[in-house]
């Protein structure tokens, strides 16, 4: 018979579970919801929206350009490293469903939205997209260079050749990602964010040539709705620039969404749609051969995880600025209004 002074303090009823919250706790609570309804009225949403601020990214090209500057590439042939990156235009499309639907995979892992907050991949885009033929061509060390006579020469701005730079980049990434995942047991790894869009894609293509890439979207309208009914206070970058706002959203999912646009037809992405992919209109059979795993999609798509939308519908307002906002981007991804 089991002993009953051993029962478990999870069946025995805490007194505190009957009585009302602190007086502090109410206040803040009331507070939290006066703010977020404030912030969600036709007046603060446009308020918000007059007050957004405009992010400027490198575009594809220019990030090519100077990527080509330092010529750093990995021999496809000796590199056996493949880890598979999951993009989404912002928050609310999916992203979690698709990475819980790989990790089916035992040998997989993927990380989520890895210190996503400091945009950390972007920058790194950004700043590269800075290198120009003057100022990396001719500060570079070259195999000819005759050693002994460093002591003589102009070497000031002396630097090594460029895939020493790449490679040295890539370990962070290893390091910080890919080691972590093989300490645990997986052969493979990759990450899904909110925040990176085609030009982030290109660096992390560069740093890894066999990468491959999902690109999944979801409705703008579907994706706000279930973020604004979530309460969640997000940020493109923190602290400096949120995308909670149906303005700051729309903005950040337009720009990511126009992006994909600007890479050539070859380049290793699947465009998948949120919609199709709850609505059984992904082949998983294929999916799984171009990545190189085995998936068993239904164990994921048997649990609910993460739902937050409450409201069937946006308010006017909230659809009013979306639909100026991410009016390009609907129309590259094949949205309607």
């Amino acid at each position: 018979m089991q002993d009953t002074k051993y029962k478990s303090s999870a069946l025995v009823a805490d007194p505190g579970d009957f009585l009302p919250a602190p007086p502090a706790q109410s206040l803040r609570r009331g507070a939290a919801k006066l703010y977020h309804a404030v912030r969600r009225s036709a007046v603060g949403e446009l308020w918000q929206w007059s007050q957004c601020k405009t992010i400027s990214v490198p575009c594809v090209e220019q990030l090519v350009e100077s990527l080509s500057l330092l010529s750093g590439t990995a021999d496809e042939r000796e590199d056996t490293e493949a880890p598979i990156f999951v993009l989404s235009p912002g928050w609310r499309s999916g992203s979690t469903l698709l990475q819980r639907i790989l990790v089916t995979d035992p040998h997989l892992l993927l990380w989520g939205e890895p210190l996503g907050e400091m945009a950390l991949v972007s920058r790194i885009a950004a700043t590269l997209s800075s290198v120009n033929s003057f100022w990396f061509r001719e500060r570079c060390i070259t195999d000819d260079v005759v050693l002994s006579s460093l002591a003589t020469s102009w070497i000031p701005t002396l630097c090594p050749p460029g895939d020493d730079f790449r490679l040295a980049l890539r370990s962070l990434f290893d390091r910080w990602l890919g080691e972590p995942a093989r300490a645990r047991g997986y052969e493979r790894w990759g990450f899904k964010d909110v925040r990176m869009g085609a030009t982030e894609a290109v660096l992390l293509s560069w740093l890894y040539p066999r990468a491959k890439f999902l690109v999944l979207s979801r409705h703008p309208y579907d994706c706000y709705r279930s973020l604004s009914d979530s309460g969640w206070q997000v940020f493109y970058r923190y602290p400096d620039v949120r995308a909670d706002s149906a303005a700051g959203f729309a903005r950040h999912w337009n720009r990511l969404a126009t992006s994909w646009s600007e890479l050539p037809a070859d380049f290793p992405a699947i465009h998948i749609k949120y919609e199709d992919l709850v609505n059984g209109g992904i082949d998983f059979r294929k999916l799984e051969s171009w990545l190189g795993v085995e998936l068993r999609e239904g164990v994921a798509l048997s649990a609910s995880v993460g739902h937050t939308a409450e409201r069937v519908k946006l308010a006017w307002h909230e659809r009013l600025i979306i639909a100026q906002e991410a009016d390009r981007g609907m129309q590259a991804l094949g949205y309607s209004k």
